[in-house]
This record gives C-alpha cells, structure tokens and sequence, in this order.
C-alpha cells in the first residue's frame, strides 16, 4: 500500500490516548493513527450495490415477538454484567 503524508489536526487528549495505546501495543504512534483513519473510511463508506437484492431475503426462523426480543436483550444484558462484575465498563 503506498502511503501519502498528510497534515491533521488532533486534540491533546486524543493524542495522548494514541501515545499510549502505541506503547502499550509497541507500535509506532502513526500505525495506530492509520488503523483509525482506515476504520472511520470503511465505516463510511457507500457500496456501489446494495447488500442484498429486493428479491433476496432472510429467514429469521420463524416470527419473533416482542417478549424473544425483550428476553434476548435481558440475556445479553445480564450476561455482560457478569461479565463485567467489579470492572469499570
């Protein structure tokens, strides 16, 4: 992948936090600020075709009501807090 030099204009905080996410990783602090600027193009990215066709669908099993969506979120829900138990999210 060629690379072009570019200029930007970063916040002192959000540099710090690149500062040390390459420390910790042990990589240079451009490689992390690359990865970001890689990240938010994808993340914004228009797709020349859609995803799928109007013709084209998924089969979710069956209908899902209400209390499936309720309980799925409760369990996922409940499932990270257990995870997370005496750790700053």
């Amino acid at each position: 992948m060629a690379l072009k030099r570019t200029n930007v204009y970063a916040d002192d905080a959000d540099l710090a936090l690149i500062k040390e996410a390459a420390a910790r990783l042990g990589v240079p602090e451009a490689e992390i600020i690359r990865e970001g600027i890689h990240r938010i193009a994808l993340a914004h990215r228009v797709w020349d075709e859609p995803f799928v066709t109007d013709e084209e669908t998924f089969d979710l099993g069956g209908p899902i009501t209400r209390d499936d969506i309720r309980a799925t979120v409760t369990d996922g829900y409940e499932t990270r807090e257990r995870r997370n138990d005496g750790h700053a999210a």
